[in-house]
């Protein structure tokens, strides 16, 4: 788990702060985008029953503001709703790639938060609890639509 602090900095930069002046952005946050998700395949952790202090995001609100500015042509994407219902093909909905990447820093940085506040044990459980039930959904949609973006 030595890399995940790092590539959680990686990404989180963009959220923290505006028009950085990166060279191939999106391909950096591709890539860490993907070792985030492969990280998440060997999370371990035990259990912590300690009672903690909660996160507080509201001290991250430039945070869409920041991925904006980072990423200018970032924006509204089509999705699919159940790509397994071939006779539906008109039900689909709106992503978009700002809020993605926003919600995915939010994410990290509670992760980060609770490792460097909490425990170890308790940012690895919440890595786990979060990735599956909200962050694997936004990386999925924003590697998407990069990818498409780009081809």
């Amino acid at each position: 788990m030595k890399d995940l602090i790092p590539t959680i900095n990686e990404i989180i930069k963009f959220g923290l702060y505006p028009s950085l002046s990166e060279t191939n952005k999106e391909t950096l946050l591709e890539k860490n985008l993907i070792k985030i998700y492969s990280l998440y395949f060997d999370i371990t952790y035990t259990f912590d029953k300690a009672k903690y202090p909660d996160f507080n995001k509201k001290q991250f609100r430039n945070v869409q503001k920041n991925v904006e500015s980072n990423f200018k042509d970032f924006g509204f994407y089509k999705i699919i709703l159940d790509i397994q219902n071939i006779d539906g093909l008109q039900e689909s909905a709106l992503g978009d790639a700002i809020d993605d990447l926003s919600d995915i820093i939010l994410d990290l940085l509670e992760i980060k938060w609770r490792i460097n506040n909490n425990s170890l044990n308790d940012g690895l459980w919440y890595f786990k609890f979060i990735f599956h039930a909200h962050t694997q959904e936004h990386i999925i949609g924003l590697l998407n639509f990069m990818k498409q973006k780009n081809t």
